[in-house]
């Protein structure tokens, strides 16, 4: 599929706008001047899905070719309260994404791209995301997921798989065990189910500045010309 298909996005144009407007103010002070504009069950809903969001699993993406499988991805991680995605580009195929399949599931997250293995390989140590490769062959079932500490589950390309140098720095391989004829399934299929084995139990984990950074999106996304309400406010 075509950068140019209509509904298809790059990484660049992901967000809506009015997030990277939220994004460019001080979040405590959104709280402060939109807190009592938002009804209390709405408040209480942000802070509930919040509360419960994972900095301790994260999803890696290895060159995605089909942006409708980057975009189930994307909702997938938002569906299991998975904050962060990052996603290594490929040369001359930037990350893109059908927002028709995304439904502003890309508004809620977190999503790094890099340009190399390198990159993504440095984030991992330095986050300390030990990287786990899905692989027909892997000697992990999915329910292993959740007794890791921290995990970030490596997804390959459609068409390639994970590449070598990913695949290398891997820790564990984990595989979905199937009983039909059929030898792998899609991609998107995939991350769902490691997704659902891999944060079941764990309880919310993200620090304090991240969840307060989260409900100041999510104040801002909810009132009607907040960008006016808070130039308004000084």
């Amino acid at each position: 599929m075509r950068r140019s298909t209509p509904g298809v996005v790059g990484a660049e144009e992901l967000m809506d706008g009015r997030v990277a407007r939220a994004e460019a103010h001080d979040p405590a002070r959104i709280v402060r001047v939109l807190e009592p504009l938002v009804g209390e069950t709405r408040r209480a809903r942000l802070l509930e899905v919040i509360g419960r969001r994972l900095a301790s699993v994260a999803v890696v993406f290895d060159g995605p070719y089909d942006p409708h499988n980057g975009a189930a991805v994307l909702r997938s991680c938002e569906a299991f309260g998975v904050q962060r995605l990052h996603v290594i580009e490929r040369p001359g195929a930037p990350f893109t994404v059908a927002r028709t399949v995304a439904r502003g599931a890309q508004n809620w997250l977190d999503v790094t791209c890099h340009a190399a293995a390198p990159s993504l390989l440095a984030w991992s140590r330095e986050a300390a995301m030990p990287l786990v490769g899905a692989h027909p062959e892997g000697e992990l079932m999915p329910e292993g997921l959740a007794e890791l500490p921290r995990v970030a589950i490596v997804l390959g390309n459609e068409r390639e798989g994970i590449r070598e140098a990913v695949a290398t720095a891997c820790t564990h391989r984990v595989r979905v065990p199937m009983r039909g004829f059929v030898e792998s399934l899609n991609v998107s299929v995939t991350a769902a189910i490691l997704l659902h084995a891999a944060t079941r139990g764990r309880p919310g984990d993200l620090d304090e500045a991240t969840r307060l950074r989260l409900y100041a999106r999510g104040l801002y996304l909810t009132v009607p010309r907040a960008e006016d309400i808070l130039e308004a406010a000084g």
